[in-house]
């Protein structure tokens, strides 16, 4: 990229007017901003002006380019196989990364994985990790090149080598009111994937009451958005469109969701969990060309859960990263919170919705969550359910329980999780979670 110098309010009044910036224009921007050569005021100014005007899909290319090149980008060239990725935009008690990954480095597809803290509702794959006694996410590029070499996977967090431009800008932008912005939110999410070093990219884009996206329409904008940016660098990209309006699978919290992890692979999945893991992991198996289709990588997946060849590769990441493999093995001896209570129905019937923001909140309040990046977690914290959308319940029936080492906070929390419940005389109509599947092709709707 050109090294002009430009002149900043010129470029923040060109922008507030609705003109498009050149690559040389945003590469600048950047780059001064994390060489503090540009104060927060002026970017501040800057983002505001993208949010209020736009950026198009080559500005916001130019964006992910500027910002994957603030920092190192890995060179895994010399491991062999391609190297594939998941991303998912977030959502209450996704736990897929954990299932996922060992399925598919399992076949020996290279798993390099940079992954982030869960903020407000949503949970974080580094939170859920570090649940497990021992397990550090904080690895040198060197020892995560050469466990990822060693076994087929690695998780960990992002170091300030990788992409610092998007780590700082999200920063400003949280509290900016700059957020919501769907080619800023594609490229943070891109710069940080293509700086891993991978040659494919699956997605998992959420819509509904627990997702950041709440509305389909922009879920789908976002997809579209990501797949974009993925084919202008040369990376295959696929991304899959799924309902988080109730939270997936049994468990909500860090410690509880490794255990239902442990049980996926183990064969004991939720349907609901293992129908998206399956999609998704079998996306990543045809991406790497170990299978013809996707249905035959889903059919991979399928058996690499069933034979437990997947379990033992998330043994040998727990391992390797530093965590108790017995407690894998016995999930059971983990220590448990020391406050249990229950939510019980209040009348017979239905459930005919269980909002996953209210009871993300719930499990926030409980201790699973943190509203500040700064705060602590508890990993003991959480809620289980015992029913879900569409089972039908008796007056009293438990319907979740709840786990916490904050006894005071229960009286607060339980109002909110009965508030997530709604229970009728009618059975609600159920739909698939995947709804869509999108790619370079445009969108596709997938049969129920």
């Amino acid at each position: 990229m050109s090294s002009h110098n430009f002149n900043p309010v010129s470029l923040i009044r060109k922008k507030r007017d609705g003109s498009s910036l050149s690559a040389d224009e945003i590469h600048y921007f950047i780059k001064e901003f994390t060489k503090d050569q540009l104060p927060d005021y002026q970017m501040s100014a800057f983002l505001m002006a993208g949010v209020i005007r736009g950026f198009d899909d080559r500005e916001a290319a130019a964006l992910t380019d500027a910002m994957l090149h603030s920092g190192k980008i890995l060179d895994l060239s010399d491991i062999p196989g391609k190297k594939v990725d998941k991303h998912s935009t977030g959502g209450v008690g996704d736990k897929l990364s954990l299932i996922l990954a060992p399925i598919v480095a399992s076949w020996g597809i290279p798993v390099p994985m940079i992954s982030g803290r869960g903020l407000g509702h949503t949970g974080g794959t580094l939170d859920k990790l570090e649940s497990i006694t021992g397990f550090t996410v904080d690895l040198s590029l060197k020892r995560y090149r050469h466990i990822l070499e060693k076994i087929h996977m690695v998780m960990a967090g992002q170091t300030e080598e990788v992409a610092p431009a998007d780590k700082r800008l999200y920063a400003l932008r949280d509290v900016t009111a700059t957020v919501e912005s769907i080619p800023l939110i594609a490229s943070s999410i891109m710069s940080k994937k293509l700086a891993e070093g991978i040659d494919a990219l699956v997605l998992d884009v959420k819509f509904g009451s627990g997702a950041f996206m709440t509305e389909l329409d922009e879920a789908i904008a976002l997809a579209e958005a990501l797949i974009a940016i993925g084919e202008r660098f040369d990376k295959e990209t696929i991304a899959y469109l799924t309902d988080m309006n109730q939270p997936l699978g049994r468990a909500i919290g860090n410690w509880l969701e490794v255990a239902e992890s442990i049980d996926a692979l183990k064969g004991e999945g939720q349907d609901d969990v293992m129908e998206i893991t399956h999609t998704l992991a079998g996306t990543m198996i045809c991406l790497a060309e170990k299978a013809d289709s996707i249905d035959e990588g889903v059919e991979m997946s399928r058996e690499a859960v069933a034979n437990g060849q997947a379990f033992e590769k998330l043994l040998a990441l727990v391992r390797e990263q530093g965590g108790d493999t017995e407690l894998i093995r016995h999930p059971e001896r983990y220590e448990q919170a020391d406050h249990r209570f229950t939510l019980k129905a209040a009348r017979d019937g239905y459930i005919r919705e269980m909002d996953a923001y209210k009871m993300g909140m719930a499990s926030l309040e409980l201790g699973a969550g943190r509203r500040r990046k700064e705060d602590s977690i508890d990993p003991s914290a959480g809620i289980l359910l015992e029913r879900k959308r569409g089972d039908y319940v008796n007056s009293g029936e438990t319907i979740a329980r709840g786990y916490t080492n904050k006894e005071a906070v229960v009286e607060s929390v339980l109002p909110v999780m009965e508030e997530a419940v709604s229970i009728g005389d009618e059975r609600p109509e159920t739909s698939r979670l995947i709804q869509y599947r999108a790619d370079s092709r445009g969108v596709h709707p997938l049969k129920s």
